[in-house]
């Protein structure tokens, strides 16, 4: 049976209480975070686009319980920015994400209720997991800047972009295998869905590492970039698909994603892509047409006017 996930919405836990620590592990209900206040997140704004990233390079950026509630947040903002048009998620000192904070729940106790926290929910209507909002498709392109580890959880949230540009000294790897560790950020779904499932159990099953040039070679990278360039070159790559009419680009990627993911059969997603189509057609597609017709963007030049 396919999988059912919403286009914009979640995969799967909706509650916002997690557990702090502060000598004992007492659950309380956490009410969003303040516009800006972040901790363990740099979130800016180049022109229309949002940069997050995150900040534990101490930790090679794995992802406690706070960072994974900064990162649902900061990507909520983002989605009801209006004057946004993508996002580039990465890794601050060198580093996208180790994964989930181990540490962390090393210190959890035996009886540790996952659940109360509202990142392990099985079923969801905000997409949280335990790396934050890993098990949803957002409703506007987020590409990764991948530098450095991206591995257990942090190759998760790569995946759960819509393109990653990845450093050739980087590395994926399902590390979390050694220590049992599962995959429950969306990892399962996502990446023989990106890349087959061949190639996706062979790095599921043996946990083996994959540098930037095999990444691109098996569709696990968009574009391969000289060390240290990933950010600048993800940015300028959200730019240039911010230039397109932003609803048509929107409406094919979520009929793509629907087509994967949530359709049931050919037919289904036909009708649906038609049917989603249609809506765009005279805000943007008339108009479109005639600046092709005018002489712009001939012989395949992408213009800007």
């Amino acid at each position: 049976m396919r999988l059912k996930l919403a286009v914009h919405g979640t995969l799967l836990c909706r509650k916002t209480n997690i557990p702090l620590y502060n000598g004992t592990f007492a659950l309380r209900k956490m009410s969003s975070l303040p516009q800006g206040s972040y901790k363990n997140l740099v979130v800016d704004k180049v022109k229309n686009i949002t940069t997050i990233g995150i900040n534990r390079p101490e930790k090679r950026n794995c992802v406690n319980l706070q960072t994974a509630k900064e990162l649902q947040e900061a990507f909520k903002e983002f989605e009801n920015d209006s004057s946004t048009t993508a996002a580039v998620l990465y890794g601050k000192g060198g580093h996208f994400s180790a994964g989930l904070d181990l540490k962390e729940i090393s210190e959890f106790p035996n009886d540790f209720n996952f659940l109360e926290t509202g990142n392990y929910c099985p079923k969801s209507s905000e997409g949280v997991g335990p790396m934050g909002p890993s098990r949803r498709i957002f409703a506007k392109p987020v590409i990764a800047a991948v530098s450095g580890y991206a591995v257990a959880g942090g190759m998760e949230i790569a995946l759960m972009c819509d393109l990653r540009v990845v450093e050739e000294t980087a590395t994926f790897g399902i590390f979390c295998r050694r220590f049992g560790v599962p995959l429950i950020d969306g990892g399962t779904i996502r990446l023989p869905h990106l890349i087959g499932l061949s190639r996706a159990m062979d790095l599921i099953v043996t946990g083996r590492p994959v540098k930037g040039k095999e990444a691109l070679h098996i569709g696990l990278a968009n574009r391969l970039v000289p060390t240290g360039s990933s950010l600048n070159e993800a940015v300028k790559l959200a730019e240039e698909i911010s230039n397109f009419p932003q609803e048509c680009m929107n409406t094919d990627r979520k009929s793509a994603y629907a087509a994967m993911f949530s359709s049931q059969s050919f037919e289904e997603s036909i009708q649906r892509e038609m049917a989603e189509g249609l809506k765009v057609l005279h805000k943007e597609s008339i108009q479109g047409a005639g600046k092709f017709a005018s002489g712009i963007g001939r012989h395949g030049k992408f213009e800007s006017q």
